[in-house]
């Protein structure tokens, strides 16, 4: 069961100004002094009950699980499919809130993986009957024997809501966790708006770009959306984005597409 504590957060904007996304960070307020913590410091945060939905959702409005739940919602009903027949492997699940967001609408199943085993316990404590499984593996380096276990779930659907592009999740560990769902299943995740722009001259970027106008997509939904607030209160965008998979995707795509 959620935990409710209440925490005092304080943001340094001035110290935070001009900082990458994912160099930003926050103060933790305690009894014995104030704790700095990045962003994405994921195990400190997910080991303290309440602070991650505090943090991101009540103080910086994210709205990218119902977002991305909903255009995966919006893509099958184009094609007359029913949602509640995905069989959903959530890539960098973290604590459950995409995962809650899914059943919210009934889906037939959900498995979990992240790499972090503070993630898997902040789910059991938070949410522990959301998944039917939550795996703590590295998607770079997947066993045979894990992928075996992935593939025992015929899985259909893949989500992954705010992990790309800052290092969370490796493009290939994403193509791997791509290549695991059935053909001609459903993909649905989301990306900051900026790797998406033919300026960002990232390998991830190019990836992605690349991956959407491939032969191996076939897109269906592509939203630039209110992803949530900066630190300083400044509205942050991302594409939420929705397509059907063709196509495993080859192992030389990522050397092809990121130089």
């Amino acid at each position: 069961m959620m935990i409710n504590k209440r925490h005092r957060i304080q943001f340094p904007r001035d110290e935070c100004q001009n900082a990458d996304q994912d160099e930003a960070f926050f103060y933790l307020i305690e009894p014995d002094g104030k704790k700095k913590i990045r962003f994405h410091d994921y195990d400190k945060i997910f080991n303290i009950p309440g602070l991650y939905e505090q943090l991101f959702y009540d103080r910086l409005k994210c709205n990218s699980p119902e977002k991305v739940t909903e255009i995966l919602r919006a893509s099958l009903a184009q094609s007359q499919e029913n949602f509640t027949e995905l069989r959903v492997l959530d890539l960098g699940a973290g604590n459950g809130i995409m995962g809650a967001a899914l059943k919210k609408y009934g889906v037939s199943r959900l498995v979990a993986v992240d790499i972090i085993e503070e993630a898997q316990n902040a789910t059991e404590r938070d949410r522990p009957d959301v998944y039917d499984a939550y795996y703590v593996v590295d998607f770079c380096n997947l066993q045979e024997d894990e992928k075996e276990e992935m593939s025992s779930w015929s899985l259909n659907c893949l989500t992954t809501v705010a992990a790309l592009g800052f290092g969370d999740i490796p493009p290939r560990a994403f193509i791997e966790a791509f290549n695991i769902i059935q053909s001609k299943g459903w993909i649905g995740f989301n990306m900051k708006d900026t790797f998406l722009n033919k300026s960002d001259t990232s390998g991830f970027s190019k990836l992605i770009r690349n991956l959407v106008i491939s032969k191996y997509l076939d897109l269906y939904h592509l939203e630039r959306y209110h992803h949530r607030l900066s630190i300083e209160g400044e509205p942050l965008y991302y594409y939420a984005i929705a397509g059907r998979k063709n196509a495993d995707i080859p192992e030389d795509f990522c050397d092809k597409h990121m130089d």
